[in-house]
């Protein structure tokens, strides 16, 4: 995952009397501000044979770029920065036939959190709600997922607001560490788009509602990565066939994307477990909790420059040497940040 760092350090010289013309004067304190940008970039290296991570890698065995020019890499570390998680569940129809066995999935990743990391409860559909807020309190947080499991909407299901919304909570998180939402849902919106304009004009409020680039940019200015536990229904089966091959649906979805979870994760450097059981689902995401722990945190110094708030595009490459010991590997990460 990759987000900004601004450190302010702020020096304070007080300086002693000078003797001038036997007479002692104080000098101003003089107070010199130095501005630090450091990007940490999240990262997994995994063997493609075995899908498991490639443990103690060092910071020659990368190459990092950003807009294409190489960069030094200031810092390296696994399993070091504390975990702040946001659980956003998925409340369309479809899901509510697999919401308790997605339920049973995150209580298991809880389980495997540390007890410094933190975490939060969110559910949508048209509208996004907070369950509990970022806690340690593994008890508060058991209660909002048990909560959740029980909720049932019969709005229509926003993707795109709910990750925007989750993305803007994760920045929200009161420690300094890997911001993550781990999303909960079936992957099928029960709307054909987000034009809400010709679509829902009248009955939900379109400029309350934000759309799948808006949703990126959120995502990439926060540093935050998408990891999804999909599961799906019958009711999601026959939504998805009917949904996903009418020419006219296909067409729509292109020109107004309502979000889906492969690209969310695959551009956050996230990664997808598919669930088929309650029991597939608990076990899955408990192995992705400890994979997100093996992921390494790359820090660098990008070069400044005079055009704020410009999208850098992130490039992670390992090292020949690696892949010729290790043998092919998939290399995840997100796909870049907005200064």
């Amino acid at each position: 995952m990759t987000r900004i760092h601004a450190f302010s350090l702020l020096f304070t010289l007080l300086l002693g009397t000078v003797p001038v013309c036997a007479q002692t004067e104080p000098l101003p304190d003089q107070v010199f501000k130095v501005n630090v940008n450091l990007v940490v970039v999240d990262a997994q290296v995994l063997t493609k044979k075995t899908h498991q991570p490639v443990p103690a890698l060092q910071p020659e065995d990368f190459s990092l770029f950003e807009n294409g020019v190489k960069q030094q890499i200031a810092s390296l570390s696994q399993d070091k920065l504390p975990l702040s998680v946001v659980f956003l569940f998925d409340l369309t129809d479809s899901v509510r036939p697999v919401l308790e066995s997605l339920s049973h999935g995150a209580l298991q990743a809880l389980q495997h959190l540390k007890p410094e990391d933190e975490a939060a409860v969110m559910v949508y559909a048209a509208s996004t709600q907070l369950l509990q807020d970022f806690t340690t309190d593994r008890e508060l947080v058991v209660k909002a997922i048990r909560k959740a499991a029980r909720m049932e909407s019969r709005e229509a299901a926003f993707f795109n607001e709910g990750i925007f919304q989750a993305a803007s909570q994760a920045s929200k998180a009161p420690s300094q560490g890997r911001r993550v939402i781990i999303w909960l849902t079936d992957n099928v919106p029960n709307i054909p788009s987000e034009d809400i304009r010709s679509q829902y004009g009248r009955s939900i409020s379109a400029a309350s509602l934000h759309t799948e680039n808006e949703a990126f940019a959120k995502l990439f200015k926060t540093g935050t990565a998408v990891f999804t536990l999909l599961q799906r229904s019958d009711i999601s089966e026959a939504e998805f066939m009917r949904k996903f091959n009418q020419p006219m649906q296909m067409l729509f979805r292109l020109q107004y994307p309502p979000g889906d979870v492969f690209k969310y994760t695959r551009q956050t450097g996230g990664e997808v477990v598919e669930s088929y059981s309650s029991r597939k689902a608990s076990a899955k995401m408990a192995d992705l909790i400890d994979q997100i722990r093996t992921r390494y945190s790359i820090g660098y110094h990008p070069v400044m420059d005079d055009q704020p708030g410009r999208f850098r595009e992130i490039r992670l490459e390992v090292a020949p040497e690696v892949q010729e010991r290790e043998g092919k590997l998939i290399v995840e990460t997100r796909r870049g940040y907005y200064r």
